[in-house]
C-alpha cells in the first residue's frame, strides 16, 4: 500500500539556500539508505514555510526511516536547515491503479 508522508516546515529565509544545496545529498542518502523509498517533492508555501511529500512503497518502511532519523550526512544537513516543525502526516494513496 503506497504511503504519502507529508512534512510541513518552517525554513528562515537566511538558511533557504542551505536547504536547497542540502536536498541532492538527502536524496540521494534516501535513494542508498531507506527501502521503500519511490520519491520527494519539495514544495515551497507561501512565507517561510515549505512543504515536503515523500511516496514509500509501504507504511513500514515510512516507520523504518522514522526511526532511523538523520543517520547519513545528507540527511543530517538538510534537517539542521529547518528552523521548525509545523505538521507531520502519512496517508495511503488512494488512487492507486
Amino acid at each position: 500500500m503506497t504511503t504519502i508522508e507529508l512534512t510541513r516546515f518552517r525554513v528562515r529565509p537566511d538558511r533557504e539556500s542551505a536547504l536547497l544545496a542540502a536536498r541532492p545529498g538527502m536524496l540521494a542518502d534516501f535513494a542508498a539508505d531507506r527501502e521503500g523509498f519511490l520519491e520527494a517533492r519539495l514544495v515551497r508555501l507561501p512565507g517561510d514555510e515549505w512543504l515536503d511529500v515523500v511516496t514509500w512503497r509501504a507504511p513500514e518502511h515510512l516507520a523504518a526511516s522514522r526511526a532511523k532519523g538523520a543517520n547519513l550526512p545528507g540527511i543530517a544537513a538538510f534537517f539542521a536547515a529547518i528552523d521548525a516543525l509545523v505538521a507531520a502526516e502519512e496517508g495511503t494513496l488512494a488512487d492507486e491503479a
